[in-house]
């Protein structure tokens, strides 16, 4: 009776959760988030729904989606496919217009960002009224686990980087675990013009600039467990281009 007595506020509150999955080549890490999502929204008792944008996988991630479809339900699982890559901003775009939450959450679906913090990203929500509340691998106790040398270092150095060039006002901007309100990420992507990495970090500058208030919970992100990493040379390289035209910009 109790824990029915705990999960009644969150249902009586009107909010619902809509996560956007943008999805390439997942086919073994999606069952697993999905499960971890269901598993955390229903234990504190969220209105929600997750969905799932793959951009064409030729693994078959689509034909898994479709199957956790029928396993949870289509009011759970909503699939919003695309022929091909588009990009990650057009992703959140199109997930958007299907979206019935006032709430949105993206994270990835490879399983670096592990749902279990979602109850917390959505009380420092509340606690605040925060437009958006963003993981942080750097402050408290966030960390990175499964990373190589070179790759916390380019982290590191990205990060550090922007916080010079830019002063966004929050300690992670690459990072892309975050709750926002719906109407500003809306606001946001329209706003918008990166692609790729730099995209996420653009959207902590538009914020500032918009003076939307930010909150910050630390979380643990850990490397892909399934499939190779996208990030490589050319990824880099836009990274800096996207850096410099955001400080001659902004």
């Amino acid at each position: 009776m109790a824990s029915r007595k705990a999960l009644q506020p969150n249902r009586v509150n009107g909010d619902k959760y809509s996560v956007l999955l943008p999805t390439y080549n997942e086919r073994e890490n999606l069952p697993l988030i999905v499960w971890l999502l269901v598993k955390y929204f229903g234990e504190n008792g969220y209105h929600y729904e997750i969905i799932v944008i793959d951009d064409g996988s030729p693994d078959g991630t689509l034909e898994v989606a479709e199957q956790l479809q029928k396993i949870y339900g289509e009011d759970k699982i909503l699939l919003r496919p695309r022929e091909k890559k588009l990009g990650l901003g057009t992703a959140y775009i199109h997930g958007m217009r299907h979206a019935t939450g006032n709430f949105i959450i993206i994270m990835d679906a490879d399983l670096s960002h592990h749902p279990k913090f979602i109850p917390q990203f959505i009380k420092k929500q509340k606690e605040g009224d925060y437009d958006l509340v963003s993981g942080t691998r750097y402050q408290g106790d966030g960390g990175v686990y499964g990373w190589d040398l070179r790759r916390k270092l380019i982290s590191r150095g990205a990060n550090f980087l922007t916080q010079v060039l830019l002063r966004p006002g929050a300690s992670d901007l690459t990072g892309s675990f975050r709750l926002y309100k719906k109407k500003v990420l809306e606001s946001l992507v329209e706003r918008c013009v990166s692609k790729g990495y730099v995209f996420q970090m653009e959207m902590i500058v538009r914020a500032r600039q918009l003076n939307y208030t930010i909150g910050e919970v630390p979380i643990s992100f850990v490397d892909r467990v399934y499939g190779e990493s996208k990030l490589g040379g050319n990824e880099i390289v836009s990274f800096v281009k996207g850096l410099l035209t955001l400080f001659a910009t902004t």
